[in-house]
């Protein structure tokens, strides 16, 4: 009943910016910790950024000053806007939200993936 899609991906240029939606739907009762994770060709998933239902983030270094994660509670969305990019940031980008579903377990969700490009 829960679903993740993921939206914003697309090809942009070295030093480009660009953002990504993931938006939650089906029958939630609550949201509790959200994240990107991303697959580049070759190398293992990645962690990317964090943020818990009280706001608190987590980036991993390599993007650290670069990217920001947020979310909208009322929208059971979270965000990542990407600046500064850089030809290493090309992934595949997933999110992740910890979900409780209605009359439910809580435990995780994932999206499919949408694809970031970034060249010249």
């Amino acid at each position: 009943q829960v679903q993740l899609v993921e939206s914003g991906g697309g090809l942009v240029q070295p030093g480009g910016s660009l953002r990504l939606s993931c938006a939650a739907s089906g029958s939630i009762s609550t949201i509790y910790d959200m994240a990107w994770y991303r697959q580049a060709p070759g190398k293992q998933r990645e962690l990317v950024a964090t943020i818990a239902s009280s706001g608190t983030t987590n980036y991993a270094d390599s993007v650290k000053g670069r990217f920001t994660i947020s979310r909208d509670n009322a929208k059971n969305t979270v965000y990542l806007q990407m600046n500064s990019l850089k030809a290493e940031d090309t992934a595949v980008y997933f999110c992740y939200a910890d979900i409780r579903r209605t009359l439910g377990f809580r435990r995780g969700f994932w999206g499919q993936g949408t694809q970031v490009t970034v060249s010249s």
